[in-house]
């Protein structure tokens, strides 16, 4: 057979904390898209008029859903590991 050896557990729980470490990485900047696209959306002038209510609503819920995946990716990253993995 030419096919790869099948991953032991030690290295499938390495790989799954390197893609949490990653998305860890990423959160800042999807924390600044999420911020930044209403002012993009409503920087014509257009729909500035009367858009604070909403603007406000969606950066405080955007906000919430932030803080909720920081702290889902917290635990991933928090849970304890095998022998081998790094401290």
């Amino acid at each position: 057979m030419t096919g790869h050896a099948p991953a032991t557990d030690a290295q499938r729980r390495r790989r799954a904390r390197a893609r949490v470490i990653d998305a860890a990485r990423l959160l800042p900047f999807l924390g600044a898209a999420l911020v930044l696209l209403p002012d993009l959306v409503l920087s014509d002038g257009a729909g500035g008029d009367g858009a604070t209510v909403p603007w406000l609503t969606y950066l405080f819920a955007s906000w919430l859903a932030l803080i909720g995946l920081a702290l889902w990716i917290a635990r991933r990253h928090a849970r304890p590991g095998g022998a081998d993995d790094p401290p």
